[in-house]
């Protein structure tokens, strides 16, 4: 591109790299049968009952735009079911979003100027960094390293007069950790001094493999909660999410989305509506049963937390090694990983989706075992 060229465009994609997972991805297309450790995304395709519910939308002509917040008969059994289930901190309205990623964009959009701060959980999805200093917000981090918990006291010392919104992730994507009910009160009671507001991102709540599973809506109702069915039905494609919170942040949310994605896809919605009593229930087992195993074939060999839920796991890289030299070194043995500091200020980890079958995890552990010295 020209000096001229470069000039055109706005300052604020400065601020903004390319994803290193979408480099990984790349990378990947040009192996030949590499072993496949990197996708943050389900190994098993759509369910036909699914495919078929869209299919039926399709050919009925269901393929025009939806009212912006979404179809009326999905947003009300939405939001139903969640009020039933949050009885002490009912949601007031639900809007259907073009995946949760639309859904952080919108929320960044109405509630960060430009200046305020952003308090993102070091380790960290990476949209929230990048999405951030979009809408010309400044990032700033709270450690929850060496285990991924939430430290009151790491929270605090961050807080300025600029902090506006605390994010949390529950599950974790890079960790799989999941916050308990006392750590979500401890964002809670932070918020409620400083006059914070708190979006929760849940998207992966239907995959918690050993304690009951707390929802930011379990503790408050000052809270954005983004929730979706792309990780449950295995359509990431289809870009279907959605998001309850309070009346004043959704009816503004809806608004700019009328000027942006105008609403989520159609035939997806419909067969979301078809689909929300699927059962989980034998997916989530199969994971649990990845999870374990990949745990138990790294944990004599690495530094490791075992994680709650998701399908990510997040082990320190042997001693002396940066992330980046690691996932290089793996790289070069066919392994497709993503270095930690794609998800941290630090380059000290490396990130494993275990979305994979069990034969692939277990040739993925023998390779990571072999390069570690």
């Amino acid at each position: 591109m020209s000096s001229k060229k470069e000039k055109m465009i706005a300052k604020r994609m400065a601020y903004i790299d390319s994803s290193g997972i979408r480099k990984v991805f790349n990378l990947a297309s040009k192996m030949k049968d590499p072993v496949n450790l990197s996708i943050g995304q389900p190994d098993f395709d759509t369910p036909d009952r699914i495919k078929e519910s869209a299919i039926k939308a399709i050919r009925e002509g269901k393929n025009k735009y939806t009212l912006t917040q979404g179809i009326t008969e999905l947003n009300r059994k939405i939001l139903e079911t969640y009020q039933k289930r949050y009885t002490m901190n009912p949601p007031q309205s639900v809007m259907i979003t073009s995946g949760t990623s639309g859904g952080i964009l919108l929320s960044f959009l109405c509630l960060v100027n430009p200046g305020d701060e952003v308090l993102i959980p070091d380790p960290y999805f990476v949209m929230y960094k990048h999405l951030t200093h979009l809408v010309g917000g400044r990032v700033v981090f709270y450690n929850t390293y060496p285990d991924f918990k939430i430290k009151e006291k790491h929270i605090r010392d961050k807080i300025t007069d600029k902090t506006r919104i605390i994010i949390i992730n529950s599950p974790n994507n890079p960790t799989g950790m999941v916050y308990s009910h006392q750590e979500l009160e401890i964002i809670n009671k932070v918020a409620q001094e400083h006059d914070l507001f708190i979006i929760s991102d849940e998207i992966y709540d239907s995959y918690v493999y050993d304690d009951e599973y707390t929802s930011m809506l379990d503790i408050t109702n000052n809270a954005l909660v983004l929730k979706g069915y792309s990780k449950n039905f295995s359509i990431p494609g289809w870009r279907i999410g959605f998001a309850l919170g309070p009346d004043w942040l959704i009816s503004e949310m809806i608004k700019l989305q009328q000027f942006s994605f105008v609403c989520a896809p159609s035939f997806a919605q419909y067969a979301v509506l078809d689909n929300l009593d699927f059962d989980l229930k034998t997916i989530k087992n199969d994971y649990k049963e990845k999870r374990d195993a990949i745990y138990s074939l790294l944990k004599d060999d690495f530094e490791i937390q075992k994680p709650g839920g998701a399908f990510y796991i997040f082990p320190r890289t042997p001693s002396g090694q940066s992330g980046t030299e690691f996932v290089t070194k793996a790289i070069e043995h066919n392994l497709l990983i993503i270095p930690g500091n794609v998800f941290s200020e630090s380059d000290t980890h490396f990130r494993i989706s275990f979305a994979a079958s069990i034969k692939d995890l277990k040739r993925g552990a023998e390779i990571l075992i072999k390069i570690k010295d």
